[in-house]
């Protein structure tokens, strides 16, 4: 199914004509779709093989995964990792990237520790080609949204979290469920709130491991 790019310019000339994902891992560090790349560290691309039937689709590197170039290596991608276990989902089904793959921050006022900025509309529309162009290639049987950035990358238009989450619905890209992002999870850890919000998201994942089993 050909996918629609958006109207605005961002990566789309950086993107294979005729993407694999090795071409698409390897064209992603030359892109200059938008500007966050002048004050990232590097491209962050994805982790995870072609054809794994779950792609999990989050916000934008964090520091850590800008200085090491994989997703979800900090602490946000540790509560993940421990919720897709509980969910009982394997990990070598996953696909891991971002709707946005270079660190968007600015440098705290005092120090030089890096504060996390939310990317802004035009930078998801810039990345997007990318993600369809992973969509494609990889094929997944679900994408799963973490969070609203994701959702509105994928969907492309707006979601609300709390409205929409938890169910797996038909989108022009295919079949795609919402959750939160596990980093708004993280920031409830020590506080009354916490345990909930994780026991949400891993019954979201349970939603899609049950979502794989379904006979096609």
């Amino acid at each position: 199914m050909a996918l629609s790019e958006p109207e605005r310019p961002g990566a789309g000339e950086w993107v294979p004509e005729r993407p694999s994902l090795p071409k698409l891992r390897e064209a992603a560090p030359a892109c200059r779709g938008c500007e966050l790349w002048r004050d990232a560290t590097q491209v962050v691309f994805s982790a995870g093989r072609a054809a794994a039937p779950l792609m999990l689709v989050g916000e934008q590197p964090g520091d850590r995964e800008d200085l090491e170039g994989t997703p979800f290596v900090g602490p946000a991608g540790g509560l993940l990792a421990d919720a897709v276990d509980r969910a009982g989902l394997a990990r070598e089904d996953l696909y891991l990237t971002n709707a946005v793959k270079h660190f968007r921050h600015h440098i705290a006022p005092r120090g030089k520790r890096r504060i996390h900025d939310k990317p802004d509309t035009v930078h998801i529309e810039a990345c997007r080609p990318w993600l369809l162009a992973e969509i494609q290639v990889v094929a997944p049987q679900l994408v799963v949204c973490l969070g609203a950035t994701a959702g509105r990358a994928v969907l492309g238009r707006p979601v609300r979290i709390g409205a929409e989450r938890g169910r797996v619905m038909d989108a022009e890209l295919g079949r795609v469920l919402i959750t939160t992002h596990p980093s708004s999870v993280l920031r409830l850890r020590g506080k009354d709130g916490f345990e909930d919000a994780f026991t949400a998201l891993v019954a979201d994942l349970t939603v899609a491991r049950a979502e794989l089993r379904r006979p096609r």
